[in-house]
C-alpha cells in the first residue's frame, strides 16, 4: 500500500513539475514588441503596421502585445537598424535603400526602371529571390519578415516642371542615404543630396534643398504640395520596405511565434499594397485640387537611356542577382 501510494506521489510531482515548465514557457512567451518607423499615421508604413499588431496581436490571443512608435520617434531608419542590431529597438519596417548599407546586394531593387509593374516587383520579391535576400540580413544581426513597400518613386521640385533630364540640370534634390540614389541622380544631372528623411523636411520648408523624390502616398501624406509646386511622375524606381528585427529578439521567439511574426508580416505588406494602389488616384487628384502642378507623362524613354551608366557600374556589382531579376521579370 506504501509503495502504491508513494508511486501516486510520485506521478503527481512529475505532473506538477511539467506543467510548471509548460506554464513558465508560456509566460516566457508573454512581451510587448516595439515596432518603429519614420513616418507619419497617414503612411502606408503605419497601416502596414497596424495590420500585422492587429494579426499577431489575434494569433497569439494577445499573449503578444505590438507597440507602435511613428514620426521617428525611436530615430532615423538607419538609428532604427543599428538600435534593433544592438537589441535596443525590436522591429521595425524601413525603406529598402538604408537597409542596402548593412547589406550592399539587396540595393539591386533600387536600380532605376528596373520593375516595369508592381505585379513584376511582387513577384520577385515574394518568391526566392527576395527570400534569400531578406535572409542575408543575417550576416549583420537583422533578421528579415517580408516585404512592404514605399512604392514607385516619383520627383518633386519647387523650381520647374521636370519632363526630361535637362530639368534637372542643377536642382538640388533629397535623396535616401544610398549609392544607387546618388549616382542615378548625379547621372541625370541633378545635384543629388543624400540625407535622412527627417533632415529633408526642415530642409525643404527652408529651401535649402530644390526637391525630393518618393512615392505618390509621402508625398500627399507629408504634404509636400505646400513646399514643392511641381510634381513629375517619372516612376523612376520600385523601393521595396522590409519588415525587419534585430536577429537576437527573433531567436528569442518560439517556432510558433516566429510562424506567426512571418505570416503577419506577409500579410500586412500585401495589405498596404493593395490600400497603396486604391488610394493613388485620389491623393493626385487632391494634389492637384491643392495646387501642385503635375507632370503625369515624362518622357521616360529619355530618362531611361540616361541612366545606363548606373547599369554599367553596378551591373558587375549585383552580378548574379541583376541577371536573375531580368530573367524572371522576362
Amino acid at each position: 500500500m506504501k509503495r502504491f501510494f508513494f508511486g501516486l506521489l510520485t506521478i503527481a510531482l512529475l505532473l506538477g513539475g511539467g506543467l510548471g515548465i509548460t506554464g513558465q514557457a508560456q509566460a516566457a512567451q508573454k512581451m510587448n514588441i516595439r515596432l518603429a518607423h519614420v513616418v507619419n499615421e497617414q503612411d502606408g508604413f503605419h497601416i502596414a503596421a497596424l495590420k500585422f499588431k492587429e494579426i499577431v496581436e489575434e494569433r497569439t490571443n494577445g499573449a503578444v502585445t505590438v507597440a507602435l512608435f511613428p514620426n521617428a520617434q525611436l530615430g532615423d531608419e538607419r538609428t532604427l537598424l543599428e538600435g534593433m542590431q544592438m537589441g535596443t529597438v525590436d522591429m521595425g519596417i524601413i525603406t529598402n535603400g538604408p537597409v542596402a548599407n548593412f547589406v550592399e546586394e539587396i540595393a539591386v531593387f533600387e536600380l532605376p526602371f528596373l520593375f516595369p509593374t508592381p505585379e513584376a516587383a511582387y513577384g520577385v520579391l515574394d518568391g526566392p529571390i527576395g527570400r534569400e535576400l531578406l535572409d542575408n540580413l543575417e550576416r549583420v544581426n537583422l533578421k528579415g519578415l517580408a516585404y512592404a513597400e514605399r512604392g514607385f518613386r516619383n520627383l518633386t521640385n519647387s523650381v520647374r516642371p521636370v519632363i526630361t533630364p535637362d530639368d534637372l540640370a542643377g536642382l538640388k534634390i533629397r535623396v535616401m542615404e544610398n549609392p544607387v540614389y546618388i549616382d542615378t541622380f548625379t547621372t541625370l544631372g541633378a545635384n543629388a543630396v543624400p540625407m535622412a528623411w527627417t533632415e529633408a523636411l526642415t530642409a525643404m520648408r527652408q529651401r535649402t534643398i530644390d526637391g525630393q523624390e518618393n512615392p505618390v502616398n509621402v508625398i500627399h501624406s507629408f504634404k509636400l504640395n505646400e513646399q514643392q509646386a511641381h510634381l513629375s511622375m517619372t516612376r523612376h524606381t520600385y523601393a521595396p520596405a522590409i519588415f525587419v528585427m534585430g536577429l537576437a529578439k527573433w531567436r528569442g521567439l518560439s517556432p510558433e511565434v516566429q510562424e506567426i511574426f512571418l505570416e503577419a508580416a506577409q500579410a500586412a505588406a500585401e495589405h498596404e499594397r493593395r490600400v497603396n494602389a486604391e488610394m493613388e488616384a485620389g491623393q493626385l487628384q487632391e494634389l492637384a485640387d491643392a495646387g501642385m502642378q503635375i507632370v503625369m507623362e515624362p518622357d521616360t524613354a529619355a530618362f531611361q537611356a540616361k541612366v545606363a551608366p548606373v547599369y554599367t557600374k553596378y551591373g558587375e556589382r549585383f552580378g548574379a542577382y541583376l541577371q536573375r531579376i531580368l530573367d524572371a521579370i522576362q
